[in-house]
């Protein structure tokens, strides 16, 4: 495949979503994310959890407040998703893999349940509303 070839194909909107999807599936799911979302999660009579609060040794806590993961499992977590980006960095740049998935992709999207990717502005905690 000649480079402008190659430069034509990666810039194919249908292929960069369907590689957002697929790149997302390869390095966080199934990964120490998993085990941290396992558990109970609370359910809120109002909807925005304004209801619910954890019960701590110091006091009660409000639900949006509350950190769910703390420094330890915050920093397992980010090695894990690290190390499973770089595995697939390596596998889509390798000269014997790389090109394959590419036409994977361009073929069917393995995710089609999953919603496109879109190019709309990310949102941090500094752009949220606040109530």
């Amino acid at each position: 495949m000649s480079a402008h070839a190659v430069r034509a194909f990666v810039t194919d909107p249908v292929l960069q979503k369907r590689l957002a999807k697929y790149m997302v599936l390869q390095c966080f799911r199934n990964s120490r994310l998993e085990d941290l979302h396992a558990g109970i999660s609370p359910d809120s009579a109002t909807g925005d959890y304004s209801d619910v609060q954890v019960s701590s040794p110091y006091g009660t806590i409000p639900w949006p407040e509350v950190s769910r993961f703390n420094d330890d499992e915050m920093k397992d977590l980010m090695i894990d998703v690290v190390n499973r980006a770089y595995r697939f960095i390596h596998t889509l740049f390798d000269e014997n893999t790389g090109a394959g998935l590419l036409l994977q992709l361009a073929e069917r999207d393995p995710l089609p349940r999953w919603n496109d990717p879109t190019l709309t502005e990310i949102e941090t905690p500094t752009s949220r509303k606040q109530p």
